[in-house]
C-alpha cells in the first residue's frame, strides 16, 4: 500500500451509508487503525502535513461511523482499547506542535499566528478533537442505563487526560503565547469551553457506571484512579471558573458516597479534604476581596455585587461539600483534624471582629455569616465526638499566631454552646481531655486575646429572647458562653471545672483571672448553698496557708470577698466560727472580706472582735522592738482594721475607735521616709495607715497632720512606687474636709500643693486621673481656697484640669491606628506572660544555696534609724502624761543591751 492509499481509504468511505458500514466493520477496522497517526504510517511530522490531517478524520470517522455498530460487551476489547491510546499520542502530539509555535507568536507574525489558530480551531483542530471524543462519550450513554466499568475501562482515563492537560493548557495560556493571548483568546475560549462539554459528558457517563460488591479489584482501582485525577481537576480550575469547578467537586463527592463501601479504603481522603479546606478559604477570601473592593468603592450594586453573591453561594456548597464528606469518612481522617481547625482558625482570623480581617460593610458581612458560615456550622457537630479532633483543638502546643488567638477562643466557645446537646460520653471526651480540659483550654486561649479585649472588639448576642441580636464586648460574650456551659455540666465533671477555675483565677493575667471570678460566682448562685460554702471555707484555707505577700492570695481575697455575699446566713455564721476573728491567726482571711455580706449582729460582733484583735497585734510590735522584719502580720492587723472601718464603722464604739487613733498616732512617730522608701513593707504599711487616717481625717490633731505632710513631702523626693502614690492621691482627697488650723497652716499649706501638683503633672496616666478627680474634689470641698490656685504651678497643668473640669475629650486615635496599637500590645503581652510561665515552672530541683553577705551601710542606717524613731516616740509619750512603772526597768535593759553593742563595735 502506497503513502497516499490512507486518504484514498478516507475518500472512499465517505460515501458509504449505515447498512454498509455494518457489515465491513471487521475488515476495515483493521485497516483504519493502521491509519491512525502512531501506526505504521508515524506520527505527526509537520504541521499542516496531510498525515496530520487524516489522523483526526480517522478518529471522527471511527468514532460516527463504525463505533455505534460494536456491541458494548466489546468496545473496551474492540475499539477503546486500541483506539485511544493513539488518541491520546495525536493530542500529545497536537499539545507539543502549539507550545512549539506558540514562543515565537507575535501580532506581526501573521502567518505563525494563523497556524495556531488553525491548530486550535480548523479542521483538523484541538475543538475537533474534542467535539469528536465527546461525542464518544455521548454515544456510550445511550446504549444502557447502567453501563459495566469493564466495558469502557480505557475511556475514562484516556478522557480526562486530555480534559487535565486542555485545562492547564488554558490556565497557562498567559505565559505559554508570551504575552501575546490576546491574539488567540477567543479560539482558547472556545477550546476551554469544549474541554467543559467533554467534562460533563463524561460526568454523565461515569454516574450511569454500576458497582456492587462482587465489583474486581480492577474496578475498584479504576473508579478510585478516576476520583484522584479529577481531584487533580479541581486543583487546576480553582480559579477558572465557579461553575465547571462547583459541578467537578460536586462529581467527586457524589462518586465517593455512591460507591462508599467499596471506595472508603482505597480514596486518598486526606488529599480530598484538603482541596476542600484550601478551595473553601480561596472562595472565601474572594468573598472578602469584593466585599472590601466594594466597601472602598462605595458601590453596593453591579457586576461585583453579582460576582460577590456567586461567590459566597460557592462557599455554601464547598461547606455543605465538607459537611456531607466528613460524615461519612470521618473516621479516615485522623491525621487530618489539623487541616480541619486551621480552616475554622482561618475563616475567624479574617472575618469581623478579628483586627486582622479586612474592613467590609455590615450587609456583606451578614451575607456571609448567614449563607456561609451557616452552612459551615454543622461540621463542628460532626467532629464533636472525634478524638482526633478534640486532642487537635485542645493541644497545649498549638503554637498558634497572634491573627489566631481570637478564632481559637470563638472555636471553643461554639464547641461549649454545642456541647450539651451531645451524650454524655462527647462531654466527657471534651470535659476531661487528654492534656487540657475544655474548660481550662478556654481560659487559656481567653488570656492570649488581650488585643481584642483591649480594643475592645464587640460580637452580636441575643440578650433577652425575642430580641435582635444586639453587639457586647468579647468579654461579656465569652462570659456569657461560658457560665451557660457552666449551667450544663454534669455534676461528674465538676473536678475539671474546679482545677480549670483555681488555676484561672491564680494566673498572671488579670482579666482572664476576673473572668474565672464572674464564672465561679455565677456558679455559686446556680449551684447549691452547701456548694457555695464549700468553696468559700476551701479558698480561706488557701488563703491562710499562703504567704499573704504571693499576688495569687490577692485575687483569692477578691474572690473571697465577692462569694461571701452568696453564702446563706447559717453558713456564714458557721465561717465565723470555724475562722474565729479574734484569733490572730486568722486575721489573714478576714483582711479580705467585706462585712457588708454579714447580717447586722454578725457584722458587729465581728467588726468588735477584729478591731480588738487587730489593735493587740498593732500594740504588740509597738511595744516591741519594731523589727521590720515582723511587720507583716501588722500589716494584715491593720488590713483587717481598715476593712472593719470600711465596712462596720458606725457599729464600733467611740472607746474603741479612740484607742484605734491612738494608735494611729504612735506610727507616725517612727516613720522616716529613707526607710520606708527602702523597704517594700513599710511602704504597705504607709499605705494602710493612709487609708485609715481617712475615717478620722477631721479629729486629727496639729501634731500628726504634720507628721503625716512632712513624711509625704519627704518620701515624693525618694520618688516612691505607684502604689504609694496612688494612696497619697486617696489621702489628698479627703483633705477637702479638713481646717487646717491656723499654726499649722504655714508648713502643711505648702506640703499639700507641692503634693498635688507633683501627682497632677505624674506620667503615670492611672495616678494621673486619680489625681485629677481628687483635685476636684478637693477645690469643691475646701475651706482654704487660697490653696487651690497654689497647685496648678504650670499652664500645661491648668489646662489639664480645665479640660478634665469641662470633660473636654482628648483627640481620638482612628480605628486603624487602634487597632495596630493594639496588635502591638499583643505581642508586648503575650511576650511578658510567656516569661512569667517561664518562672512559675519548677524544675524540680531544689534551689541554690544563696551567697551569704555581710550587712551594708544601708542596712546599719536602716537599723539605727529605727532605734532613733523609737525613741522619740517615747518622749513623745512621756510629754502627754505619766509613764507605766515597767518604763524605767525596760529603758534601763535597753540602756545596757545599746552599751554592749557600743563596746563589739570598739
Amino acid at each position: 500500500m502506497s503513502q497516499t492509499d490512507p486518504e484514498l481509504l478516507l475518500q472512499e468511505l465517505g460515501g458509504w451509508d449505515w447498512d454498509l458500514c455494518r457489515r465491513e466493520l471487521p475488515a476495515v477496522l483493521p485497516r483504519l487503525l493502521i491509519s491512525f497517526p502512531g501506526g505504521r504510517f508515524g506520527c505527526w511530522v509537520a504541521v499542516g502535513s496531510h498525515l496530520e490531517m487524516a489522523g483526526v478524520r480517522v478518529l471522527r470517522i471511527l468514532t460516527e461511523m463504525f463505533l455505534p455498530h460494536i456491541s458494548l460487551a466489546d468496545l473496551e476489547q474492540t475499539f477503546f482499547s486500541k483506539v485511544l491510546p493513539k488518541t491520546l499520542q495525536l493530542f500529545d502530539n497536537l499539545m507539543y506542535e502549539l507550545s512549539s509555535e506558540a514562543k515565537g507568536l507575535t501580532s506581526q507574525n501573521t502567518e505563525l499566528c494563523s497556524t495556531v489558530r488553525t491548530l486550535l480551531q480548523a479542521s483538523p483542530t484541538m475543538v475537533q478533537l474534542l467535539e469528536t471524543l465527546t461525542g464518544c462519550v455521548r454515544y456510550v450513554c445511550t446504549l444502557q442505563e447502567c453501563v459495566p466499568l469493564e466495558s469502557i475501562r480505557t475511556l475514562p482515563s484516556s478522557v480526562l487526560y486530555v480534559i487535565k492537560n486542555t485545562f492547564t493548557h488554558c490556565k497557562d495560556s498567559e505565559s505559554v503565547y508570551c504575552g501575546h493571548l490576546h491574539l488567540i483568546s477567543d479560539v482558547l475560549q472556545a477550546t476551554f469551553k469544549e474541554a467543559y462539554s467533554l467534562q460533563k459528558q463524561l460526568m454523565e457517563l461515569l454516574d450511569m457506571i454500576s458497582m456492587d460488591s462482587a465489583s474486581t479489584e480492577d474496578n475498584i482501582t479504576d473508579m478510585v484512579s478516576v476520583i484522584h485525577t479529577v481531584l487533580e481537576i479541581c486543583s487546576v480550575i480553582s480559579n477558572m471558573d465557579h461553575a465547571l469547578h462547583a459541578n467537578t467537586w460536586k462529581f467527586i463527592i457524589k462518586q465517593s458516597l455512591k460507591h462508599h463501601s467499596l471506595l472508603q479504603c482505597h480514596l486518598k481522603h486526606s488529599d480530598i479534604l484538603s482541596g476542600l479546606c484550601k478551595d473553601t478559604l480561596l472562595s472565601f477570601r474572594s468573598c472578602l476581596q469584593l466585599a472590601e473592593q466594594m466597601k472602598m468603592s462605595e458601590i453596593q450594586e453591579g457586576t461585583d455585587l453579582r460576582l460577590f453573591q456567586k461567590t459566597v453561594k460557592l462557599c455554601r456548597f464547598f461547606a455543605n461539600s465538607l459537611v456531607h464528606y466528613t460524615k461519612e469518612f470521618l473516621s479516615f481522617f485522623a491525621g487530618s483534624c489539623s487541616q480541619l481547625h486551621q480552616l475554622f482558625l482561618q475563616i475567624y482570623s479574617k472575618f469581623p471582629p478579628s483586627l486582622y480581617a479586612p474592613e467590609i460593610s455590615e450587609v456583606h458581612r451578614d451575607e456571609i455569616s448567614r449563607v456561609f458560615l451557616v452552612a459551615l456550622d454543622p461540621l463542628v457537630n460532626q467532629l464533636l465526638p472525634f478524638s482526633p479532633f478534640m486532642e487537635q483543638v485542645l493541644s497545649e502546643k498549638l503554637d498558634l499566631p497572634p491573627e489566631q488567638q481570637l478564632p481559637q477562643c470563638l472555636v471553643l466557645i461554639t464547641i461549649m454552646d454545642k456541647l450539651s446537646s451531645q451524650p454524655e460520653e462527647v462531654q466527657t471526651l471534651w470535659n476531661t481531655g487528654k492534656s487540657l480540659s475544655l474548660f481550662s483550654a478556654l481560659f487559656f486561649s481567653f488570656q492570649q486575646c488581650s488585643g481584642e479585649l483591649s480594643f475592645p472588639v464587640c460580637l452580636p448576642e441575643v440578650i433577652s429572647t425575642g430580641q435582635p441580636a444586639v453587639p457586647i464586648t468579647l468579654y461579656h460574650y465569652v462570659c456569657v458562653h461560658l457560665c451557660s456551659f457552666i449551667a450544663s455540666t454534669l455534676p461528674s465533671h465538676f473536678p475539671q471545672l474546679e482545677y480549670a477555675l483555681l488555676d484561672a483565677v491564680l494566673g498572671s493575667s488579670m482579666i482572664t483571672s476576673l473572668l474565672a471570678m464572674d464564672s465561679w460566682c455565677f456558679l455559686a448562685r446556680y449551684g447549691t448553698a452547701e456548694l457555695c460554702a464549700h468553696h468559700v471555707v476551701v479558698i480561706a484555707h488557701l488563703i491562710k496557708t499562703w504567704p499573704s505577700d504571693c499576688y495569687q492570695v490577692s485575687a483569692l481575697g477578691v474572690l473571697l470577698r465577692r462569694m461571701l455575699f452568696l453564702m446563706a446566713p447559717d453558713h456564714q455564721a458557721k465561717l465565723a466560727h470555724k475562722f474565729l476573728p479574734e484569733e490572730e491567726e486568722n486575721l489573714a482571711v478576714w483582711q479580705h472580706i467585706s462585712l457588708k455580706a454579714l447580717n447586722p449582729d454578725l457584722r458587729k460582733r465581728v467588726a468588735c472582735q477584729l478591731c480588738v484583735a487587730g489593735l493587740a497585734r498593732c500594740r504588740r510590735w509597738l511595744n516591741s522592738r519594731r523589727a521590720v522584719g515582723e511587720l507583716r502580720p501588722v500589716n494584715t492587723a491593720l488590713s483587717v482594721l481598715l476593712a472593719a472601718y470600711n465596712f462596720a464603722g458606725d457599729t464600733l464604739e467611740a472607746e474603741l475607735q479612740a484607742s484605734l487613733l491612738g494608735v494611729l498616732g504612735q506610727f507616725w512617730t517612727f516613720l522616716q521616709a529613707k526607710q520606708v522608701s527602702d523597704e517594700p513593707c513599710l511602704q504597705q504599711t504607709l499605705c494602710l495607715l493612709l487609708h485609715l487616717l481617712e475615717f478620722f481625717i477631721q479629729a486629727l490633731d496639729v501634731q500628726l497632720i504634720t507628721q503625716v505632710f512632712a513624711l509625704q513631702s519627704s518620701l515624693f523626693q525618694l520618688d516612691p512606687p505607684d502604689h504609694v502614690r496612688l494612696a497619697m492621691v486617696d489621702f489628698l482627697t479627703s483633705m477637702g474636709k479638713v481646717f487646717i488650723p491656723q499654726e499649722a497652716q504655714r508648713q502643711v499649706a505648702p506640703q499639700l500643693s507641692c503634693l498635688f501638683a507633683s501627682l497632677l503633672a505624674d506620667q503615670t496616666w492611672l495616678i494621673h486621673q486619680h489625681a485629677l478627680e481628687a483635685f476636684m474634689h478637693f477645690a469643691e470641698e475646701t475651706s482654704h481656697e487660697d490653696v487651690v490656685p497654689q497647685c496648678l504651678n504650670s499652664e500645661e497643668t491648668k489646662n489639664k484640669v480645665v479640660s478634665f473640669l469641662a470633660k473636654t475629650r482628648q483627640v481620638e486615635e482612628t480605628t486603624e491606628a487602634r487597632t495596630e496599637r493594639m496588635k502591638q500590645e499583643r505581642i508586648t503581652c503575650s511576650a511578658q506572660f510567656m516569661k512569667m510561665a517561664g518562672e512559675l515552672e519548677s524544675t524540680g530541683e531544689p534551689l541554690a544555696k544563696r551567697a551569704c553577705h555581710p550587712p551594708s551601710e544601708e542596712q546599719y542606717k536602716s537599723a539605727v534609724g529605727m532605734m532613733e524613731g523609737a525613741v522619740e516616740a517615747v518622749k513623745l509619750l512621756l510629754r502627754k502624761g505619766l509613764p507605766p512603772p515597767w518604763l524605767a526597768v525596760k529603758l534601763e535593759a535597753l540602756h545596757t543591751a545599746i552599751a554592749i553593742l557600743r563596746d563589739s563595735v570598739r
